[in-house]
C-alpha cells in the first residue's frame, strides 16, 4: 500500500477499531507488513490524531490480553481433526 504514511495510518486505525482487528489481520488486509501497521498505529497515529490512537491501543491492548485464548483454540481445532 503506498502513500501517504499519515494517512495510511489512519485507515489502519480506523480499519482496527471498526472491525476489532490484529496487527496481522490489518496488515494482510492492507497488504503491508506487520512492522508497518505497527510503526503507522503506534507513532504516526499518535502524531495526527491522538484520539484514533488511544481507540486502536485499546482494541490492541483486548486482543493481547486475548491471544493466549486464540492460541488454545487453534491448536485444539488443530488436533481435534483427527
Amino acid at each position: 500500500m503506498k502513500g501517504d504514511p499519515e494517512q495510511r495510518a489512519v485507515r489502519l486505525g480506523e480499519y482496527i477499531v471498526k472491525y476489532g482487528a490484529t496487527v496481522r489481520a490489518a496488515a494482510r488486509e492492507f497488504g503491508c507488513s506487520k512492522s508497518t501497521v505497527h510503526k503507522d498505529v503506534s507513532t504516526r497515529l499518535r502524531r495526527v490524531s491522538p484520539a484514533l490512537a488511544a481507540q486502536v491501543r485499546a482494541v490492541l491492548a483486548r486482543n493481547k490480553a486475548e491471544r493466549h485464548l486464540r492460541g488454545g483454540a487453534a491448536t485444539r481445532k488443530k488436533y481435534s481433526r483427527r
